[in-house]
């Protein structure tokens, strides 16, 4: 089919990345909501 190897291992890798691009865009993974916990600094609840 070609005359360079790496030239075909270059199109089959580019076509791999674009499909696996696709599918991310097409099936996009869930993200779970996780709560943000923040800590209260304690200076100003000490008695002066």
């Amino acid at each position: 089919m070609f005359r360079r190897p790496i030239l075909l291992l270059a199109v089959i890798l580019l076509a791999l990345v674009a499909a696996g691009l696709l599918a991310v865009g097409a099936f996009p993974p869930t993200v779970t909501p996780t709560p943000v916990e923040r800590v209260v600094p304690n200076d100003r609840f000490q008695t002066r």
